[in-house]
């Protein structure tokens, strides 16, 4: 009711000031947060170093921790998120009803979701690939030799449309087998419903990890499709839209500079212009986007910046253990870098 409330005020102060034409249900979500008192945040049900619950029942991941660090942009308190746990078919669906304020939950961006859903791929966290994985007991050496096999997939996703499209310009024979769960995937692929299983990289690295003999399987060498990964609000809410694409670039940003946990307080002191903008000790950036000027300061201080997060949740000494590959710092060999704050 309180939402409801506050949704309707806003509109009659947008209808007073002529503007009424621009007030729609979606467009005061940052309002609404802060009203609320945390954000409503989409995740998927379970995927290792990406959005999945540990031993405690908390949730942990690389798309776990970017709603975490829109909450400390907003409230300073990365605890201020509740995940909403939502399958591939379910998720657009949660985000236009306004279930959730933000999907973070390995999504692809393409031009059909970008154009047709009344949604808004606010920036690309995470550069992955899709590929495909087969026991080592099959012989296969390339995606060329699947021809007549069964392939399994996740149903609702566009890993299918690109298997489809794969099979079909290589004059290949197939069979896609789908499930809705991840985890229902990779049963079938373990216990022999299919001879091939794929999806994204990001997710087999993971999903190979948990298999009992990782080692008896292995990731074909050939790329079908790039995947550029994200996260997603509902259009037409332009203030929402920003914060959620800054605190990405902020978390780019930030590591780009050299500023994370360890050293924020010294960077604070910095005499470089860049920084000081970035953290908040110059200029008044923060209010542009509806939030304190510190507000990166706050995504660093409890989260970290993006490269921290990388490590923690995908990096060497995780199970998923993914490589940067691409998603390194344009400086450091990969296509990762974001507009400045300026």
């Amino acid at each position: 009711m309180k939402y409801v409330q506050l949704l309707l005020s806003l509109c009659f102060g947008a209808f007073l000031s002529g503007a009424f034409l621009s007030c729609t249900a979606t467009a005061a979500t940052l309002d609404a947060v802060k009203a609320r008192g945390y954000v409503l945040c989409g995740v998927s049900h379970g995927l290792p170093g990406f959005s999945k619950r540990d031993a405690k029942g908390r949730w942990r991941g690389f798309d776990v921790d970017f709603c975490r660090a829109v909450a400390a942009a907003i409230f300073d308190n990365p605890g201020k998120v509740r995940f909403i746990p939502l399958s591939a078919a379910k998720r657009f669906t949660a985000l236009k009803s306004g279930r959730i304020d933000l999907l973070s939950r390995n999504t692809t961006w393409t031009m059909e979701r970008d154009t047709e859903l009344g949604l808004s791929f606010a920036a690309v966290a995470f550069y992955d690939r899709q590929v495909f994985m087969v026991k080592k007991s099959l012989g296969v050496s390339s995606a060329f030799e699947l021809s007549g096999m069964k392939i399994c997939a996740k149903s609702g996703t566009t890993t299918l449309m690109n298997a489809n499209d794969y099979f079909l310009a290589n004059k290949l024979a197939y069979k896609i087998v789908q499930f809705e769960a991840a985890d229902k995937v990779l049963q079938a692929y373990d216990n022999g419903r299919c001879q091939v299983i794929t999806a994204d990289l990001s997710g087999l690295a993971a999903q190979r990890a948990s298999l009992a003999n990782p080692d008896d399987h292995v990731v074909l060498p050939e790329i079908i499709s790039r995947e550029p990964l994200g996260p997603v609000i509902r259009q037409d809410d332009y203030q929402w839209f920003n914060l959620v694409k800054w605190t990405m670039f902020a978390l780019i940003n930030a590591e780009a500079f050299g500023v994370g946990q360890d050293n924020l307080e010294q960077k604070k002191m910095s005499r470089n212009p860049a920084i000081r903008r970035l953290l908040g000790m110059d200029g008044k950036f923060g209010a542009k986007i509806g939030v304190d000027n510190d507000w990166v300061a706050n995504i660093i201080k409890h989260v970290g910046n993006y490269g921290e997060i990388y490590d923690r949740n995908l990096g060497p000494d995780t199970i998923p253990n993914i490589p940067r590959g691409m998603n390194r710092l344009w400086k450091h060999g990969g296509i990762l870098y974001a507009p400045p704050i300026r």
